[in-house]
């Protein structure tokens, strides 16, 4: 066949058009998998099967265009059809028309999940905090060398970092926790300050390359325990504690975890070690706002 013919066949076959209404479909399918399936706890391997059916099932749609054509008498190989009878120029239009529409739906479903429409929220009711609200309070620092400050608040900034970044959770800023202390006698009254209905509570120690985490999950309202562990790890295992003590968090709190969100839990940000500690040093110098501190902080941070 002449490659002009040919391509002048594909385009009085939809083929063109149906590759173009095919990618609108299935752009509309995925946003609807990845932006609605979490809403209904739907797991993430069903997502991932929608994508893969999707590229899969392109090919078959462009044959089946050429190989096909549909008629007044319903669909009838594409050559057994009398080109003059053909109403190939009518299912155009129609097919545009089409996709025009799933377009605009699939847009609206993109805009909705970048605006976090479509996540879970948190239900609170006036003047009562939500049971998937949380605050962490400063992490103690019981180290023998109180230079050690700096490790313990660089921990319980990087937990909070990583709950934070669960949309099913309502977690308390870290500007409104730094005030309290790690253990505060009345709980339930700074929870019922800060809106909280969890607290966090941790302490750090930290020796050579040794590090030790205890923490443990308060209910505010009942003042009880509803989770407590201790982590004894090398400092270079620093960022998997974080990720435990996140998704335990998660899990005693009943949140619901994206796959995105899964993946931002177990993220580890360097390889490097030292520039870890540093980066944890300018981070506590820098928290201090002082003109000193800013200082510090700038040193450490280059």
């Amino acid at each position: 066949m002449n490659p002009k013919n040919f391509f002048a066949e594909l385009k009085r076959r939809n083929v063109y058009k149906v590759a173009i209404a095919y990618g609108v479909v299935a752009w509309l399918l995925m946003q609807i998998a990845s932006q609605i399936f979490p809403f209904f706890e739907i797991p993430n391997w069903a997502v991932r099967l929608v994508v893969l059916l999707l590229v899969i099932g392109f090919p078959v749609a462009l044959i089946l265009a050429w190989a096909f054509e549909l008629t007044p008498e319903g669909i009838k190989r594409a050559d057994d059809v009398d080109l003059s009878k053909s109403i190939t120029h009518k299912t155009s239009h129609k097919l545009l028309w089409i996709t025009a529409v799933v377009a605009i739906v699939a847009a609206a479903l993109f805009v909705g999940g970048r605006l976090n429409l479509f996540h879970s929220k948190p239900s609170t009711t006036t003047g009562v905090a939500s049971d998937k609200s949380i605050a962490v309070l400063p992490f103690d620092n019981v180290s023998r060398d109180p230079d050690n400050a700096y490790f313990a608040e660089g921990i319980q900034d990087e937990i909070l970092t990583r709950l934070a970044k669960i949309a099913d959770l309502k977690v308390i800023s870290r500007t409104s926790t730094q005030h309290f202390k790690s253990s505060p006698d009345n709980l339930p009254q700074i929870a019922k300050q800060l809106g909280a209905a969890n607290i966090l509570e941790g302490s750090v120690q930290k020796a050579d390359e040794q590090v030790r985490v205890n923490v443990q999950l308060i209910n505010a309202r009942a003042d009880s325990h509803l989770w407590a562990e201790s982590y004894d790890r090398r400092l270079t295992d620093i960022f998997q504690v974080e990720s435990e003590i996140a998704k335990k968090i998660a899990d005693t709190l009943q949140a619901k975890l994206t796959g995105d969100e899964q993946h931002a839990l177990s993220s580890r940000p360097t390889e490097n070690s030292d520039a870890h500690q540093f980066y944890l040093k300018g981070r506590y110098h820098w928290n201090k706002r002082t003109e000193e501190g800013f200082k510090k902080a700038i040193e450490y941070f280059d």
